[in-house]
C-alpha cells in the first residue's frame, strides 16, 4: 500500500504527530510519500532517512491510495491543492482545535491506521465548487476550486458592497451588504455556519448562499441545488474586493462578473467506521451536552 503524508512543516506539534504516524506506517510495512518540506525538516534530525517526496500536485499520482493530513481543518483544505481530480482518498489526523474534516484524534492514529490497512471505513464524496471570472487573474487560474466556500467580501472600504445574484440566468436578488459566502454542504460548518447559515449533511446535493452582514432583515440565507450555475455582478465604492477560495484570497475589481458552479470532479474523504458526520457535531458543538450539570 502507497500512502501520501502532509502536514504543516513550521509546526512543532504537527511534526511531533506526523514523525509518530510514519513510524506507525513504516512498521506496518506500507510505502510512504511525504511532502518535500516536512521530509527537509526530518532529514536535518536524521540524515540516514529516506523517502520518496512530492511538492505539488504533479508529483503525484493514482498509484497512491490514500492521503494523510495531519493539522487542523485549514491543514485538510492545502491538502485538497495537492490531490485535486487524482481521486486519492484524504483521511484528516487532527492537531488543531475544532475538526470537522480532520476528525481522527492525534491519540488515535495507531487506531486509524489500522482500521484503514483493514478496510474498515467509509468514503464520502464531497462536492467542490469552480469559479471563473470576466478577466485574467493569475492566482485563481490554475487553484480555481473551493471545498468549503467562495466568499466575496469588502476591501479597503467601510462601505457595503453589492452583489447582482443570477441563478440559472434567473436574477434572484441584489446583496447590499459586506459579503457573500456560497458553501458546499462541508463548508456549511465553516464560515457559512458564523454568519447564521444552516449546517447542511455532507452528502446533500446543495450549495447554499449566505450573505455576510446584510443591510435588510430580510435576506435570509438560501439553499438551492448543486447543479444551479451561479453568476455575480460586483459594485462596490472601492476599486477592488476579496474573492475567497477556501484559504485563498485574491483581489478582483470593483465590476467584476464571478460566475460559479460545481467542479466535474469531488474529493473523497476517509470516515472511520464510529466517527461519522453526526457524531462529529455532537462532540464539536457539544449538543445534547448540559454543562450546568
Amino acid at each position: 500500500m502507497k500512502i501520501g503524508v502532509y502536514g504543516q512543516s513550521q509546526n512543532e506539534l504537527t511534526i511531533k504527530y506526523v514523525k509518530i504516524l510514519i513510524d506507525i506506517l513504516v512498521k506496518n510495512h506500507v510505502e510512504i510519500i511525504i511532502e518535500e518540506k516536512i521530509y527537509s525538516f526530518f532529514k536535518e534530525t536524521n540524515p540516514k532517512i529516506k523517502y520518496k517526496t512530492f511538492a505539488n500536485y504533479h508529483d503525484l499520482d493514482q498509484s497512491i491510495e490514500l492521503f494523510f493530513s495531519v493539522g487542523g481543518d485549514g491543514t485538510f483544505l492545502r491538502s485538497v491543492t495537492f490531490i485535486r481530480d487524482l481521486n486519492i482518498p484524504i483521511i484528516g489526523i487532527n492537531t488543531g482545535r475544532l475538526g470537522f474534516l480532520a476528525t481522527v484524534q492525534k491519540e488515535n492514529i495507531e487506531q486509524a491506521v489500522q482500521r484503514v490497512l483493514q478496510k474498515k471505513y467509509t468514503l464520502i464524496e464531497r462536492t467542490l465548487l469552480c469559479v471563473k471570472t470576466n478577466e485574467d487573474n493569475q492566482d485563481i487560474e490554475e487553484l480555481n476550486f473551493a471545498l468549503n466556500e467562495v466568499a466575496i467580501s469588502r476591501k479597503n472600504t467601510a462601505s457595503m458592497i453589492t452583489v447582482e445574484t443570477l441563478l440559472d440566468d434567473e436574477y434572484l436578488t441584489t446583496y447590499w451588504s459586506d459579503g457573500l459566502i456560497i458553501a458546499t454542504p462541508t463548508g456549511s460548518t465553516g464560515y457559512s455556519l458564523s454568519c447564521n447559515g444552516p449546517i447542511i449533511s455532507p452528502q446533500s446535493k446543495n450549495i447554499v448562499l449566505t450573505p455576510i452582514a446584510p443591510h435588510s432583515l430580510s435576506v435570509r440565507p438560501l439553499v438551492i441545488p448543486d447543479k444551479t450555475n451561479i453568476e455575480l455582478k460586483i459594485e462596490s465604492r472601492g476599486k477592488e474586493v476579496l474573492l475567497t477560495l477556501d484559504s485563498r484570497i485574491t483581489t478582483i475589481s470593483n465590476t467584476s462578473k464571478i460566475y460559479i458552479q460545481k467542479c466535474d470532479f469531488t474529493i473523497k474523504t476517509v470516515q472511520i467506521i464510529d466517527q461519522t458526520f453526526i457524531k462529529t457535531l455532537r462532540e464539536k458543538l457539544f449538543w445534547g451536552e448540559d454543562k450546568r450539570n
